[in-house]
């Protein structure tokens, strides 16, 4: 499930950009369509994410010493997909979106520093 979950985000990572850079080039039918697209990734996303956070939620029973950060983790993952959705809505509609911008890379770095160096499944040095 875990390399579902990447590969997922980064298929919505790669098709933010595409869809943003088409909404700010002028061709918004083709940016519509990816921004359909990213939708369904988030499905995908939501999925997987929600699989590995019950997996890591229950393994640890019935004392799991990192669910206070599991939950930071969803809670920031949340706020990945929020501000993604609210980048390609704002860049559709031609406004600045500046501030979603600031809070994506706040939030993805808090997903990444928690998925990938310390919840378990990611990386361990030492």
């Amino acid at each position: 499930m875990t390399h579902l979950h990447i590969t997922a985000w980064v298929l919505a990572l790669i098709l933010l950009v595409i869809s943003y850079s088409m909404y700010k080039n002028g061709n918004n039918k083709v940016g519509k369509i990816i921004h359909m697209i990213v939708r369904l990734d988030y499905l995908l996303i939501l999925y997987s994410g929600g699989s590995l956070f019950a997996d890591y939620a229950t393994a640890g029973l019935p004392e799991f010493p990192l669910l206070g950060e599991l939950i930071v983790k969803l809670i920031a993952g949340l706020w990945v997909i929020s501000s993604i959705e609210m980048i390609l809505v704002k860049a559709s509609k031609q406004k600045p979106a500046k501030s979603f911008w600031i809070q994506f890379v706040i939030a993805f770095i808090i997903v990444l520093v928690l998925g990938f160096f310390r919840l378990p499944n990611g990386f361990y040095f030492g």
